[in-house]
């Protein structure tokens, strides 16, 4: 056989599965994103005995239907790509839960392998499976693993290889996962699969060299729009289909409830049947997970819990932040006269320092200081089960604008720095719900904004002006969550959420997962800021910015109602918020900002420079995380509503104040 196997790790969110491929694959990893989708792939390596295995990560799923992204993105890699194994990883701990997806997976028969993972987490809540038993029922290898410890990695990757060699070694499609004992649905669903079996051979549709015909019948009696939509895009799939409907019609005479409910109601029997066939429950003691539970999910002592936690970790970020942002600040001060004192033309140590170098210092002291504690932050919080609490807390709130619970904590991460909060909506579960995220995440106030309002409103106008300007951005950004879920592609779906059981996150996994994370910065952002940051100084040099404001003028001046050097320093602000302020003070001369703003200038200001175009850094983080062409979305949407609210504000100003 050739020496590569490719592999695909298969699972529910929550199960340990990225975990197994960060400790198969170490740091021999590229992360990217499906083709045409903005939702991730791991690829890694792994070299055993003389063997190298691709391992692919597919997102966390729940099913193989056609609800999200990530189903589609996953059926059709096992499809289409047919990796040598599929391993599915499992939660011992919630066996009959899991097996819900195996079963999927077995209907694709496809060459497959059961990672039961978390054995060590069951065994201490009183439950023992007998893998052997279980193998037996499923027709395909069981390994117990504990991940976080790497116990039983050698022994799953023996599998892997063993059943590579196996399915290699044979046609596919000798590949016998008895089906007729796994997939036992009701005799009214044989009949009708095997009708539509017979009606798919008999027009040859070619789909069935991706799927198995027997997966695309169960499909089309649980009416999957993209497999009805590719079915009629085969040529004699129209004519197949007509066939099709008639069947299904007949079998939707026999029952009250809909297909797919009576598909998944069999399915749940099935992996009732196999779990209490090979499981041995001890009785129930109570144990501390469950008085932890208690106390985190109670309707009052849950989110005092929850606020507490979410404001210690904040705090500590933001002073970590703060005060190694001003250590490297200081730092990195000190090659400025280097740079000066070089036998160069003035204008290019100019460009050189304020367009490459401050870009990198820029990023290196104003993000990353943030970025490294609230990753850390986040795998402490998903490492220890404590994130899917919140999510449960939070999710009937975060629900009303198309959102889930744990979308709260990147959002608030933006009160430090939008970057980290954009970065980390990819913990949330569709493409939908991470640019709702992400949208929301940029019209959050970072620390950098915080400083610009408390530094003109709250110091000249007084503070509970700049109070009222918080609260303000706080109506805006849901009002702007709300309305984005309203004209978001896709509709938001409920959350099945696994409440995974408390435990102590171990360091080389945690270690590894905060380092992938912060890579995406490192590699992507980075590069976007130093090159932004050298554009806008070329542009200064070139004398180009009389020219913007000759264009910027109508809406700066007029709409606004602001100086027009304000367009300037909007536009230098995407480098660094900050640098609005700042520049705002250069470049009229002066150190007081009531020379160049009265109370309404202040006030207006304030509110664009609060929701107009995200920093260069954030919109690098926008781009990794959902595209490109989004990102222009976001942008245009903060832009066009900074202009429309302040223009507002500006010719409302004197019935604000009556």
């Amino acid at each position: 056989m050739k020496e590569e196997i490719v592999i695909a790790l298969a699972g529910n969110a929550n199960v340990g599965k990225s975990v197994i491929f960060n400790q198969l694959t170490g740091l021999n990893q590229i992360i990217g994103n499906w083709p045409g989708k903005t939702v991730e792939r791991a690829e890694g390596i792994l070299k055993y005995k003389n063997r190298t295995i691709k391992i692919i990560d597919l997102p966390g799923i729940y099913s193989l239907s056609a609800y999200s992204q990530e189903e589609i993105v996953s059926r059709e890699f096992i499809a289409f790509e047919k990796p040598d194994v599929v391993v599915n990883v499992v939660d011992a701990s919630n066996l009959e839960r899991n097996l819900l997806l195996t079963i999927q997976l077995l209907e694709l028969h496809v060459p497959m392998v059961l990672a039961l993972n978390q054995i060590d987490y069951a065994n201490k809540k009183g439950i023992d499976i007998d893998a052997k038993k279980l193998s037996n029922l499923l027709g395909i290898p069981v390994v117990k693993t504990v991940a976080t410890k790497g116990k039983g990695l050698e022994a799953l990757s023996d599998a892997i290889i063993e059943m590579a060699e196996h399915v290699r070694d044979k046609d596919i499609k000798s590949y016998d996962i008895n089906q007729e004992r796994v997939l036992n649905y009701r005799s009214e669903i044989k009949e009708t699969v095997m009708n539509i079996y017979k009606i798919l051979l008999k027009n040859n549709i070619d789909i069935i060299e991706a799927y198995h015909p027997m997966w695309i019948a169960l499909k089309l009696i649980e009416e999957d729009k993209d497999i009805i939509e590719k079915l009629k895009n085969k040529k004699g799939g129209e004519e197949a289909y007509k066939a099709i409907i008639e069947e299904i019609g007949i079998l939707k005479s026999k029952f009250n409830d809909s297909l797919s409910t009576i598909v998944t109601s069999d399915r749940y029997k099935i992996a009732s049947y196999i779990t209490n066939e090979c499981t041995t429950v001890k009785e129930n003691k109570f144990t501390l997970n469950d008085m932890l539970d208690n106390i985190a999910l109670d309707k009052f002592w849950g989110y005092i819990t929850m606020t507490a936690v979410i404001f210690l970790a904040f705090y500590g970020i933001f002073n970590f932040g703060g005060y190694f942002s001003e250590i490297l600040s200081n730092f990195f001060d000190g090659f400025k006269p280097f740079i000066y004192n070089l036998s160069i033309p003035i204008m290019y140590k100019d460009i050189l320092w304020n367009g490459l170098i401050e870009g990198f210092i820029s990023a290196v002291t104003i993000v990353l200081p943030y970025i490294l504690p609230f990753y850390v932050f986040l795998a402490i919080l998903e490492n220890t089960g404590y994130l899917a609490r919140i999510a449960f807390l939070t999710d009937k709130i975060m629900h009303k604008v198309g959102l889930h619970g744990k979308a709260l904590i990147p959002i608030l991460m933006g009160v430090g720095c939008n970057v980290p909060a954009v970065l980390g909506t990819k913990i949330l579960e569709t493409d939908r719900e991470i640019f709702i995220a992400s949208f929301m995440a940029t019209l959050v106030p970072c620390s950098a904004r915080i400083v610009i309002i408390l530094g003109t409103i709250g110091i000249f106008m007084g503070p509970q002006y700049a109070l009222a300007v918080f609260a303000f951005d706080v109506l805006v950004v849901y009002i702007a969550a709300f309305f984005a879920n309203k004209i978001a592609p896709g509709k938001p779906y409920d959350l099945i959420m696994e409440l995974p059981g408390y435990r102590m996150p171990a360091l080389k996994p945690t270690l590894k997962q905060i380092w992938f994370r912060i890579k995406d910065f490192l590699y992507v952002a980075l590069p976007i800021i130093i090159i932004g940051s050298f554009a806008l100084e070329i542009l200064k040099y070139l004398n180009l910015f009389k020219y913007i404001t000759y264009l910027t003028n109508p809406i700066i001046v007029k709409w606004l109602g602001l100086p027009s050097i304000v367009g300037i320093v909007l536009i230098f602000g995407v480098l660094r918020k900050e640098l609005t302020l700042i520049m705002l003070l250069t470049l009229s001369g002066t150190t007081v900002i009531t020379q160049i703003l009265n109370p309404r200038q202040m006030v207006i200001f304030g509110v664009v420079t609060m929701l107009y175009i995200p920093c260069i850094a954030t919109i690098a983080a926008l781009k990794r995380t959902i595209g490109w062409r989004k990102t222009i979305w976001i942008v245009f949407l903060n832009i066009f509503g900074a202009i429309l609210i302040g223009g507002i504000i500006n010719q409302l100003w004197g019935f604000l104040l009556k």
